[in-house]
């Protein structure tokens, strides 16, 4: 075979080997692609007219090396099928004028052995080219994957130790606590330190259900409020175990930075209502009922029993009190606010708080 076509297989292969050097000369590696990929376009289109136009058997080969583009970057890899698509279009309007009847340089005798190279040449820039590329980039990935996902592995191990460990430190905290309480004669400061130490309990669950679930910064927040309720009941010393606490939570799972001052304000007001609630009246029931509302983007909670109850002139933000200074302390920590319903018989707190995630 005689003429260009000869000459232009001869320029593209002298043209990459230069772009191969140059890359790994300069180490540029979108450079080299993209002046990889206009090689390619620029032959494969000037082979393609040389050749028989939109007959040619080497227009797959343009077809082919659109991926080159893409394999350059995104954005050149748009301009390239828009440019392939157009320079397609054109050699067909081309063919349609029977030009090529005088520009064919591929001899009648020659057109088998010049699809077959055509052919063998799609299938090595498909395979031996841009298929080797992308093969190297899927392995590059999936290393990369693997590592990725072993480091939050680590870190996920990291996360469960420190829980549990600040868990068995907490636990440490209640359990000098206890003893502190049973060595003190006056009952007012042994009151005063079982509070404490329900307050310590109450975020040492929080850990130990972070260490024993999946979840490393999520809290099932119905489980939790359960454990502690139960808890608060089987440790008072009220002699009100007749007392049933009602639940009416859904799935809902809180951050951390979320539920630990929410269980704290939970802990003050059940154990508000289990010592000073029910003192006439034992037989008595707590509800805890907890909402979303997704519009406000804020959660809805309401702590009520049917006890006695405690007089409306009572403020929380002046109390003397240490509980409820605390459960207007905690609900304005949620960026919410607590307010008493006395519509309802006995106490009943509606607290309105958003979740708290922690900065990034």
């Amino acid at each position: 075979m005689r003429g260009l076509i000869p000459f232009i297989f001869g320029t593209f292969a002298i043209c990459n080997l230069l772009n191969l050097w140059h890359f790994k000369t300069y180490g540029n590696l979108t450079k080299g692609a993209v002046l990889a990929a206009l090689f390619s376009f620029v032959g494969a289109a000037t082979i393609t007219l040389l050749s028989g136009g939109i007959n040619s058997p080497f227009i797959f080969v343009m077809v082919i090396i659109v991926l080159g583009g893409y394999v350059s970057a995104r954005k050149f890899g748009n301009i390239y099928l828009i440019s392939t698509t157009l320079a397609i279009v054109l050699i067909y309007a081309l063919s349609e004028i029977g030009i090529y009847k005088k520009v064919n340089e591929v001899p009648e005798n020659s057109k088998d052995l010049f699809a077959l190279i055509s052919i063998l040449f799609s299938v090595y820039m498909l395979g031996g080219v841009f298929g080797r590329d992308l093969l190297k980039s899927y392995n590059r990935m999936v290393e990369s994957k693997n590592k990725i996902e072993k480091r939050i592995l680590e870190k996920e191990d990291l996360l469960r130790t420190v829980h549990h460990r600040v868990k068995n430190n907490l636990q440490t905290v209640s359990s000098l606590l206890n003893l502190q309480a049973k060595n003190s004669g006056n009952e007012q400061i042994k009151n005063l330190v079982l509070s404490s130490q329900n307050r310590v309990n109450a975020m040492a669950m929080i850990h130990e259900m972070l260490y024993l679930r999946d979840n490393l910064s999520k809290i099932e927040f119905k489980p939790y409020v359960r454990e502690l309720s139960e808890y608060l009941i089987q440790s008072t010393h009220y002699d009100n175990h007749d007392v049933k606490i009602k639940l009416d939570i859904p799935e809902f799972k809180l951050s951390i930075d979320t539920a630990i001052p929410l269980g704290l304000l939970i802990n003050e007001a059940v154990t508000n209502s289990l010592k000073y609630g029910f003192v006439q009246n034992k037989n008595g029931q707590i509800d805890i009922q907890l909402r979303k509302d997704t519009a406000m983007n804020s959660y809805h909670l309401n702590i009520c029993d049917n006890g006695i109850g405690y007089s409306k002139d009572v403020d929380l933000r002046t109390s003397k009190s240490l509980g409820l200074k605390l459960i207007h302390t905690l609900a304005r920590q949620l960026k919410g606010s607590v307010k008493r319903d006395f519509s309802i018989k006995g106490t009943c707190y509606h607290i309105i708080f958003r979740e708290i995630t922690a900065p990034s």
